[in-house]
C-alpha cells in the first residue's frame, strides 16, 4: 500500500512537473532557430539606412511636385539621406547647378547650347533625364462665362512683347470691356520660355506688365481671386485647383479644333502647341562621387511613373524610362 501510494504521489508529481513545463514553454518565445525567417525583411530597411548624406536639387517650379513627392518618398526609407528640393525656375536653377552648387536640377525645357557649354567647361556634363509630359495650361476665373477657347492668334495678341490689348474687348468682339488681368511665370521659368517660345515665336519675348513669380500657387492664387484674371501655368497646378478655375481650350489655328488639356490630349499630341517633356538634369561629377544621389536618381525614375501621374502629369512611354535608367549608370 505504501509502494503504491509512494507510486502514485510520485506519478502525480511528474505529471504536475511536466503539465508545469508545457505551460511554461507555451509563453516562451521560440528560440532563433524555432523562429520563422524575418532575415531578409530586417535587411532591407538597413541597407536602404546605411545611406546618408544630401542631396540638393534647384529650378523648375512645374517639375518641382513630382520632384517633392519623390523625395517624400525616399527619404521615408532613407531617413539619413536630406533631399532638399529649391524652386528657383528652370533658368535660376541653371544658374546653381552650372557651378557645381546643386546636384540635380528640375527644368520645364530642355538644356540651352551655352548651358551645356559652361557645364562642360566646369569638369562635368549634364544627364539629361525626362519624367513625365505637361501641357502648359492658359487658365480663367470660374465666374468668367465669356471666355469658350483662345487661339493662338489672340493669345498672341494678349501676351505679345508691343502688346497693348487692355480689356477683353479688344480680344474679340463681343466680350465684354473689362481690364485682363495677367499672371504668369517669371522670366527665369522653363514655362515662361516655352510659352512665350511657343506663342510669340521667340523665347523670352513677352509683355511685362502682368503679375509674374516663379512661384506657381502664387499664380493660382492670383486667377481665382480675380474674375477678370488670365493666366498659364504647368497642369498639375491646374488639376489640383480644379475647383478656382477653368482651363481655356485652344485652337492653334483658326481652322482647328478647340482642344482642352487633359490627360489624353496631352499624351496623344492633341494639345498642340503647349504640350512638352519635363526633365531633370543630374550632375555627373556628383553622381560619381554621392552614393545617396545615385540611389535617388534611380529611385526617381523608378517611381516616375505613378508620381507623375499621382500629381496631375502624365508617365512617359515605359522605354523613355529604361533608357533613362541606363544612362544614370
Amino acid at each position: 500500500m505504501k509502494l503504491l501510494k509512494k507510486s502514485g504521489i510520485l506519478m502525480s508529481t511528474l505529471v504536475l512537473a511536466a503539465s508545469l513545463m508545457t505551460g511554461c514553454g507555451g509563453n516562451q518565445q521560440p528560440s532563433a532557430a524555432q523562429q520563422p525567417s524575418t532575415d531578409k525583411p530586417a535587411e532591407q530597411p538597413a541597407k536602404e539606412s546605411a545611406l546618408s548624406g544630401t542631396v540638393l536639387v534647384d529650378g523648375s517650379s512645374t517639375v518641382f511636385p513630382i520632384t517633392e513627392a519623390v523625395a517624400e518618398e525616399f527619404q521615408a526609407a532613407n531617413p539619413d539621406v536630406r533631399v532638399t528640393v529649391g524652386v528657383s525656375g528652370t533658368s535660376g536653377g541653371f544658374k546653381k547647378f552650372i557651378p557645381g552648387e546643386t546636384d540635380i536640377n528640375n527644368a520645364s525645357r530642355k538644356i540651352k547650347d551655352k548651358e551645356v557649354e559652361t557645364i562642360k567647361a566646369n569638369g562635368f556634363e549634364a544627364i539629361e533625364l525626362p519624367v513625365a509630359y505637361d501641357g502648359i495650361t492658359v487658365v480663367v476665373n470660374k465666374e468668367n462665362d465669356w471666355v469658350d477657347f483662345l487661339t493662338v492668334e489672340e493669345l498672341n495678341k494678349i501676351w505679345a512683347p508691343d502688346s497693348q490689348v487692355k480689356t477683353w474687348a479688344e480680344v474679340r468682339e463681343g466680350w465684354p470691356a473689362e481690364p485682363i488681368k495677367l499672371y504668369g511665370p517669371g522670366t527665369d521659368s522653363g514655362t515662361f520660355g516655352y510659352f512665350t517660345e511657343a506663342i510669340n515665336g521667340e523665347e523670352g519675348a513677352s509683355r511685362s506688365d502682368y503679375t509674374a513669380s516663379e512661384d506657381d500657387n502664387v499664380l493660382v492664387q492670383g486667377v481665382a481671386g480675380d474674375k477678370s484674371a488670365l493666366g498659364y501655368f504647368g497642369f498639375a497646378y491646374y488639376i489640383e485647383n480644379t475647383d478656382k478655375m477653368k482651363p481655356v481650350p485652344i485652337k492653334e489655328n483658326a481652322d482647328a479644333p478647340a482642344i482642352e488639356p487633359t490627360m489624353e490630349t496631352i499624351n496623344n499630341g492633341t494639345y498642340k502647341p503647349l504640350s512638352r517633356y519635363l526633365y531633370i538634369y543630374v550632375s555627373s561629377k556628383a553622381l560619381a562621387e554621392k552614393p545617396e544621389l545615385k540611389a535617388f536618381a534611380q529611385y526617381y525614375i523608378d517611381v516616375a511613373p505613378e508620381m507623375s501621374e499621382a500629381v496631375g502629369y502624365i508617365p512617359l512611354p515605359a522605354d523613355q524610362y529604361e533608357a533613362a535608367k541606363k544612362l544614370i549608370q
